[in-house]
């Protein structure tokens, strides 16, 4: 049996493992990410698959990184909240760990990992929204891995859903990932905090009186034990992705949407809405197809999982 070693480089942690041909992890091991030195980071995965190879026969190394990675999977063109730019990241990796590197956009090998081996095993066609700090997109059509042209495609939380909207990281305004993330449900639950709203109160208090100390998760927790605000914000994050996810759906047609993300912990609780909003989008459901809206099966695993797999190919 083919191992291969998995790596899912983010902002503030770096996790490797060790991955078989049924995608099962074997061993996994984590360090904090330096994210401010590109040749820091390298040396701590070259560390992580020194350590890993030590106790297994590892054949391969893929990479998983939030960011732009060119056409040929090697190029690191731009990571947002990483210290690449422009970084011949496959050719570094390789001379520094004497194995065959891919690297490859984090949420594209989630997508991958999910099609494999998670919630999309059994088509051919998924599209996987990742909901976290951002809004992340990764696509399989026809069992491929779909890239774009130039190797960025899929940047879905980045399509422009209102015009002269919220100012996003990015540079532009109105993006998707400003209405339907984690990031976007925190800034409205803490505005409404912030400015004494009677439907926050509860929510302060679980914060301690303070605003700032709201998060994804606290808000998930009041929703689980019936807060009718937490419910109101989880489900007009809910609306966005499924009115994002029914214009996706127009030109992509998958057979399967994979939800993943931090966000998506908060199960049918955001679940729901997402089907209802896209529902209300697609009143022609009735003369087509309807796809299947699915919660992520591999978890935070799915980046690691999927990138180990993608080495092998």
């Amino acid at each position: 049996m083919t191992l291969a070693c998995g790596i899912d480089v983010g902002g503030t942690k770096i996790a490797g493992g060790v991955v078989d041909e049924d995608g099962k992890i074997l061993e996994e091991l984590r360090v904090e990410s330096p994210a401010t030195d590109a040749e820091e980071i390298e040396a701590a995965i070259a560390d992580l698959v020194s350590q890993l190879a030590s106790r297994h026969s590892i054949g391969s190394v893929g990479v998983g990184a939030a960011g732009y990675i060119d056409k040929a999977r090697a190029v690191v063109l731009f990571a947002p909240n990483l210290a690449w730019r422009n970084v011949d990241l496959r050719s570094d990796l390789e001379k520094r760990v004497d194995l065959p590197v891919v690297i490859e956009n984090d949420a594209n090998a989630a997508a991958w990992g999910e099609f494999r081996f998670g919630a999309g095993h059994d088509i051919d066609d998924l599209l996987l929204v990742t909901v976290g700090t951002g809004v992340g997109g990764g696509l399989v059509l026809d069992g491929a891995l779909y890239r774009g042209a130039f190797g960025v495609g899929a940047e879905i939380g980045h399509m422009r859903v209102v015009p002269d909207g919220i100012l996003c990281g990015c540079g532009k305004h109105g993006c998707f990932e400003q209405y339907a993330s984690g990031s976007a449900l925190v800034r409205e639950v803490r505005a409404a905090a912030d400015r004494g709203s009677a439907g926050a109160r509860n929510l302060l208090e679980r914060a301690g009186g303070d605003p700032q100390r709201i998060t994804g998760p606290l808000v998930t927790e009041a929703a689980r034990d019936g807060d009718p605000f937490a419910l109101e914000q989880l489900a007009a994050v809910g609306t966005w992705l499924g009115e994002g996810i029914a214009s996706l759906t127009e030109i992509l047609d998958p057979a399967v949407v994979v939800i993943g993300g931090g966000v998506s912990e908060a199960d049918e609780l955001l679940l729901d809405p997402v089907r209802t909003a896209f529902a209300a989008q697609m009143p022609d459901r009735d003369f087509r197809p309807t796809l299947e809206i699915r919660k992520a099966r591999l978890g935070n695993h799915a980046g690691l999982i999927g990138a180990a797999d993608l080495s092998r190919r």
